[in-house]
């Protein structure tokens, strides 16, 4: 096996894992999940779960990461307990169920992307008729083969020439249109009523809707930050020693963050303006508000192009995140070279994803799924691994790179005690919700 390939610079893999957590899960997922839930009781209940799971668990993935150098199943085998190796199993299944979803979603981006450089976009009952062209059929397959390619051909280039160099052009780009979009956004008529629906929480809202809001919070806090899926495990097993794991987590925390509330200080002050409802229409609701709102604003096709560019380096830069899980994973195990195994990987996910591409019903299936259940499963897994199994081994690595010396005894104290049981009620909420999702949709 060649010799496993390293970050070239900090602020690389730095951008890198911003990139796989700033993505359609923050400014397309975020936002729809935003209006469904609540508004801004939604916003609270998730910025506490970054806070009090997120960082706890991203440091758990990065120990395991660099601690064995290897992807997250091959970790355990590395760390000698091959018995939990069902942990890193369930979070790259995870990946690869998100993955052929997200580039169809990812494929409709292209679409949109394109519309508002050539005919621009309709309101109204055209706005629907659009996104119900563009999400199924023969176009949506085309296009999700598309963005796959260039996912599986971003990810063959490698970790220097292509997911560090990627990351290091698209990440800064997302950041720069997103802060123009939002400037913009805080122009228009609705600005002030979007920024009341989106900051200021109904606390009886919050309590109402405790059962349903938890669980669908605490996946989008995995997902945003690409816990629970091997994503972080895999980015770290490329780290040295020398880098202070604690601060790398408090900046890409941050900044994914500060972008995931920037999506929504974009994306509501457009649908306040055209008085339209946050969270209506699922999944595709950003995608058909969004396009309405542009047709009746001045250069709206502009603005629309502006924006839909910038989702799809969010898009990209998440996607090729998460496609080098399963790739490193294959590298690691039967010694492929890079290039073929991402080509044999990208075609699998892409045969995956055709259901999702002729039906959206399949993207809420693989969706609840995979976010609310698997990812919260795998972190629960290396949360009780780490706290309870190798808290030794985890503390002395978290020290390296010149860590405070009391955060190991804190951090490990929150992984064990206060970790798992929230991420097992949060499972819990979400394997009912699950269930009665199926029963009321296939029965």
């Amino acid at each position: 096996m060649d010799v496993r390939e390293t970050w070239a610079t900090r602020i690389g893999f730095i951008l890198a894992a911003v990139g796989s957590a700033v993505g359609l899960g923050n400014i397309w997922r975020f936002p729809f999940l935003t209006g469904e839930s609540g508004g801004a009781a939604f916003l609270v209940v998730y910025l506490a779960l970054v806070v009090l799971v997120g960082i706890p668990v991203l440091l758990v993935e990065f120990v395991i990461g660099r601690r064995s150098n290897r992807n997250p199943i091959g970790a355990f085998t590395e760390l000698n307990h091959s018995q939990w190796k069902i942990a890193g199993a369930v979070g790259a299944l995870a990946g690869f169920i998100i993955l052929s979803y997200y580039s169809v979603v990812g494929g409709w981006v292209i679409q949109y992307l394109l519309a508002g450089l050539t005919e621009g976009y309709v309101a109204g009952e055209g706005a629907e008729a659009f996104f119900a062209e563009t999400a199924s059929g023969t176009g949506a397959i085309a296009f999700h083969a598309v963005f796959m390619a260039l996912v599986a051909g971003i990810v063959a280039l490698g970790v220097r020439n292509g997911l560090e160099k990627a990351a290091t052009v698209m990440v800064p780009s997302v950041v720069v249109l997103l802060v123009g979009l939002a400037l913009y956004g805080s122009t228009l008529s609705g600005a002030a009523e979007a920024y009341q629906y989106y900051l200021y929480p109904d606390t009886s809202t919050l309590l109402a809707d405790a059962v349903s809001v938890l669980p669908a919070a605490a996946g989008q806090a995995f997902f945003t930050l690409s816990l629970g899926m091997g994503v972080m495990v895999t980015y770290a097993s490329y780290v040295g020693e020398d880098r202070n794991l604690l601060s790398d987590t408090g900046l890409i925390v941050g900044i994914d963050t500060a972008i995931a509330i920037l999506a929504g200080l974009v994306v509501f002050p457009f649908l306040f303006t055209q008085g339209i409802a946050p969270g209506d229409g699922g999944p595709g609701s950003i995608f058909v508000s969004l396009a309405g709102a542009f047709a009746e604003l001045p250069a709206g096709n502009l603005i629309g192009a502006v924006f839909f560019f910038m989702l799809f380096l969010a898009a990209l830069s998440s996607a090729f995140s998460i496609f080098e899980v399963v790739v490193s994973f294959v590298i690691d195990r039967f010694d492929i070279e890079r290039a073929p195994a991402s080509v044999g990987l990208a075609v699998v996910i892409f045969v995956l994803g055709i259901p999702t591409a002729l039906d959206l019903t399949y993207l809420e299936l693989y969706d609840q799924f995979a976010n609310n259940i698997l990812l919260i499963l795998g972190g629960l897994l290396m949360s009780l691994f780490i706290g309870w199994v190798y808290a030794s081994d985890a503390r002395e690595e978290i020290q390296k790179g010149r860590s405070a010396s009391w955060f190991g005894g804190f951090w490990l104290t929150t992984v064990r005690y206060f970790v798992p049981p929230v991420l097992l009620i949060t499972l819990a909420l979400a394997v009912i919700e699950y269930y009665e999702f199926i029963q009321s949709t296939f029965f």
